[in-house]
């Protein structure tokens, strides 16, 4: 959107002209792009804290009118989604923003943007689903969780060098935010099989500092496991992911990973 028009409606909503002051010269601070300093003549700064005070001061007239029309809806900053009962009411819904986006002189993302069912759309990382009853409940979307996987394997991959105590260290200081922002979802048995899948992750990590069977068998027998099962694992000493999958749990227990700090998820 172009500048005067932006500060022309912000000063029908703010009256403390030294803050308009500063969010004009916020805005035309320029950008630096490939190392040189470049006039800034429409938009926001992208990632910085004033893009959703400006949206959520542009966007309130939308607001208001999908109250008017009576549609449940939730907003973000610029990030909305509204819920309807059927495909045709979300098309219309969907016609009625196409329409009002440009009167702020705003434009619609539509590689973003789509009528679907609910349980197929995000936001802000959570979705729905329908328990029993045809209750909605929360869960994390599957895009948050392929996320959050991923990031623990790049901290718990077999090649770090790390022993157990700092890449729990680590763990904690990213799970212990995640799982505080992902307390709302309804989804206990999720939550109980990624904890599953976390220690499943650090057992071949232990077990390959070890690296050869004599080790791992006297490693184990000295944490409570019996002489076949430390031996079958011994004897299998480079299948790491298989050998999680053994009763480690035994010779590795949850006791183990919470005296470490691992946070639990469930």
């Amino acid at each position: 959107m172009r500048l005067p028009w932006l500060m022309g409606r912000l000063a029908g909503r703010i009256l403390d002209r030294r803050l308009l002051g500063l969010i004009r010269r916020c805005l035309t601070a320029g950008i630096m792009a490939q190392g040189v300093v470049m006039a800034r003549h429409e938009g926001t700064p992208q990632g910085g804290p004033l893009s959703p005070l400006l949206a959520n001061v542009l966007l309130d007239d939308i607001d208001k009118e999908l109250e008017r029309r009576g549609h449940s809806f939730v907003r973000y900053a610029d990030d909305s989604n509204a819920y309807v009962q059927s495909r045709r009411a979300g098309e219309r819904v969907l016609a009625v923003l196409r329409r009002l986006y440009p009167t702020f002189h705003l434009h619609i993302n539509e590689a973003k943007s789509a009528v679907a069912r609910v349980g197929d759309r995000q936001f802000l990382g959570f979705t729905f689903w329908v328990a029993a009853g045809k209750v909605i409940r929360r869960r994390v979307a599957s895009q948050a969780l392929h996320t959050m996987k991923t990031r623990v394997r790049q901290m718990t991959r077999r090649t770090c060098g790390r022993s157990l105590a700092p890449v729990c260290a680590s763990l904690r200081m990213y799970l212990v935010g995640w799982k505080a922002y992902f307390q709302l979802a309804e989804t206990p048995r999720v939550f109980r099989l990624l904890d599953s899948w976390l220690r499943h992750r650090l057992w071949p990590l232990q077990l390959k500092h070890g690296k050869r069977g004599p080790t791992i068998f006297r490693e184990l027998r000295a944490r409570g496991m019996s002489v076949s099962g430390a031996a079958f694992v011994a004897a299998h000493a480079r299948r790491w992911w298989w050998n999680a999958a053994q009763a480690i749990n035994i010779a590795l227990p949850n006791a183990l990973f919470d005296g470490l700090g691992l946070p639990r998820l469930a």
